[in-house]
């Protein structure tokens, strides 16, 4: 559904903030080994969450990624929208550049319904409540 860099960034975010529950600050080594993804794509997508004010990051001895503690509710979809930007929620999904509810794509009608079902879902769920649901990562 995401592209790669989404879903990269995603787990990435929710592998960070589980491990900053339990104290710990991950490296990226460490992070794309637990997200299954390539080390540079990686560290690539970190110091962009970095530079975007996700994540911060701190070097040396007990260095790594963390979540800064006044934010610790991110919502799933500002990270997507961050990453992917804001086509998802307003592009077609036939990839037509004038479909609207006046010049509707075969599948505008349908589509529509689930992009808001996405955006509802995205906008309620955290990074935080997903670290905390996802075993994998405790």
């Amino acid at each position: 559904m995401f592209n790669k860099e989404t879903e990269y960034a995603l787990r990435s975010m929710v592998y960070i903030q589980a491990q900053n529950l339990k104290g710990r600050k991950p490296g990226v080594e460490e992070i794309a080994g637990a997200t299954e993804a390539p080390r540079h794509f990686t560290a690539k997508i970190l110091h962009r969450l970095a530079r975007s004010g996700f994540l911060l990051s701190s070097k040396g001895k007990g260095g790594g990624f963390f979540i800064d503690r006044e934010k610790p509710s991110v919502s799933i979809l500002d990270v997507v929208k961050e990453v992917e930007g804001q086509k998802i929620f307003s592009g077609c999904v036939f990839g037509l550049k004038n479909c609207s509810n006046e010049h509707p794509c075969p599948l505008h009608s349908r589509y529509v319904s689930i992009r808001e079902s996405l955006g509802e879902m995205l906008s309620t769920e955290t990074i935080l409540s997903l670290a905390m649901k996802y075993p994998a990562y405790q």
